[in-house]
């Protein structure tokens, strides 16, 4: 499909595996019955990792549309079958707009912006630079693991949308209690995931589940965007 086609497939109603001439494929999942959110992965594993899968069907579940990218950098290394680092955060940004940009229609709700750790601070860099209708960010890394003074928050006072944080209290890229403890936007909203870490997983004496720390914070997505669009 050519890049020029993709906001009118949307219209017409297109979901699931949608092939993009140049960039991959974009994965959209469910009716935008409460709003869109584009979704962009974490450093490590693409949309084909089970958290990722799980996140967006369930978010989709609650009448939210999930777009669900790829970055270039993870494509290549699926294709060549090596992992490799991603590129400096600005080039995220960069491709994060371009996707923006192609699911975007005047007919169709603005999508919010979202991701998951490194996908999540690209969507963040991106809504500083540019606005966005509202910002999800899951696991979001507030500073390297067992470095709390690198933070990356010079631009949240740029923030200006909704947003919502959705983070496991035992987070190694920011616990509860360091969260807590960073100036927020006004309109920022944390839900912390009791027990969960980077990927919502708790530990088993806790008694809940990755899937059901998932459910919660699909719910918790569905509730701001419902609230807002």
């Amino acid at each position: 499909m050519a890049v020029e086609r993709v906001a009118e497939a949307l219209l017409e109603g297109r979901s699931g595996h949608l092939p993009i001439a140049g960039l991959g494929a974009l994965e959209v999942c469910g009716d935008a019955h409460h709003g869109r959110v584009l979704m962009a992965h974490g450093a490590g594993a693409g949309q084909d990792s089970d958290f990722m899968r799980q996140l967006r069907e369930k978010v989709a579940a609650q009448g939210i549309q999930v777009l669900a990218f790829e970055f270039d950098y993870m494509r290549r290394m699926q294709a060549e079958g090596r992992r490799r680092p991603p590129p400096r955060i600005d080039r995220l940004v960069d491709e994060m707009a371009l996707w923006c940009d192609i699911v975007s229609h005047p007919q169709l709700p603005a999508p919010w912006l979202g991701g998951k750790s490194m996908g999540g601070r690209a969507a963040s860099l991106l809504a500083a630079r540019d606005g966005a209708e509202g910002l999800i960010l899951c696991s979001y890394p507030f500073h390297p693991p067992g470095q709390p003074e690198k933070t990356r928050l010079s631009h949240w006072p740029l923030l200006s949308c909704p947003m919502l944080v959705l983070q496991g209290s035992r987070d190694p890229f920011g616990t509860r209690e360091e969260a807590e403890g960073y100036p927020m936007p006004a309109h920022a909203r944390f839900h912390f995931l009791a027990d969960g870490e980077h990927d919502w997983k708790p530990r088993k004496v806790s008694g809940r589940t990755q899937a059901s720390l998932i459910d919660e914070a699909a719910g918790a997505i569905a509730q701001i965007m419902r609230s807002t669009c």
